[in-house]
């Protein structure tokens, strides 16, 4: 929780971690490493890195959030109509989740990219799109087994409407493994932005964005180590303390 607000402080208010201007070029410091005048060394052009990956919090962790928010409400809402509707709507809708369950995640998000095109916010959209079915298939599982409940029978016995057992009664009581999988699929989501970014298809520079500044500092990996490696540090422990949080959720 500690580092998660660390990097959302970054994320919001990235002036107060690093006031300095992330963009600031200065030759004279080209290349210099760690030190308490720049705490994660410098890049080719002389700019401050420890900056760059405090701004560059700001376009990976929103990307990473609208992902999520994408594929949370997408898949849940798929998951629901399945579990609920079963017969025919049920199957049809889960044959779907297992073609898309069957695409690695990655290789659909780069189709998607294809048709969206680059850009940070298409990099979320297509990401988050990759994630439905995972989603979608957590909800479904939830819902089978929530409207099999007394409750959810007693509400249908008093004569309530398929609508409001729907909303009122079954979907409250079938979402905390969701909110367990949307703390893991926010980790996974920043792995995805930063590896697309990597590649090219999100940010462009000279904005900052975390999987961007360590395909820059891969060309420097033998006379300036850090560039490449304190980024991937924090996408490391950023997702790994999203996957500690779904683990201190999960039901």
């Amino acid at each position: 929780m500690l580092w998660l607000t660390a990097a959302a402080a970054a994320a919001l208010t990235p002036g107060l971690l690093a006031p300095g201007d992330p963009s600031a070029v200065e030759p004279a410091n080209r290349l210099r490493p760690p030190s308490w005048q720049h705490l994660f060394g410098t890049d080719e052009l002389g700019r401050d890195l420890f900056t760059r990956v405090v701004h560059g919090a700001s376009i990976s962790l929103t990307a990473a959030l609208v992902a999520t928010a994408v594929g949370l409400v997408l898949g849940s809402a798929l998951g629901l109509l399945a579990g609920f509707a079963r017969g025919w709507t049920d199957t049809g809708v889960m044959r779907v989740v297992d073609v898309l369950l069957s695409i690695p995640s990655l290789l659909l998000s780069l189709a998607l990219i294809a048709a969206l095109g680059p850009g940070v916010w298409n990099v979320a959209v297509a990401v988050g799109l990759a994630s439905v079915a995972a989603c979608a298939r957590i909800m479904r599982s939830e819902v089978l087994r929530v409207r099999e409940s007394l409750f959810v029978e007693a509400a249908h016995a008093g004569g309530a409407r398929w609508s409001r057992v729907l909303l009122r009664h079954v979907l409250p009581n079938a979402t905390g493994p969701v909110a367990a999988l949307a703390a893991l699929e926010f980790g996974a989501a920043i792995l995805a932005v930063s590896a697309l970014s990597f590649l090219g298809y999100g940010v462009q520079p000279p904005d900052p964005e975390w999987g961007s500044l360590v395909a820059t500092g891969r060309d420097f990996l033998r006379e300036a180590w850090w560039l490449a490696l304190l980024p991937g540090c924090t996408v490391a422990l950023t997702v790994l303390a999203s996957n500690r949080l779904a683990r201190a959720v999960r039901p």
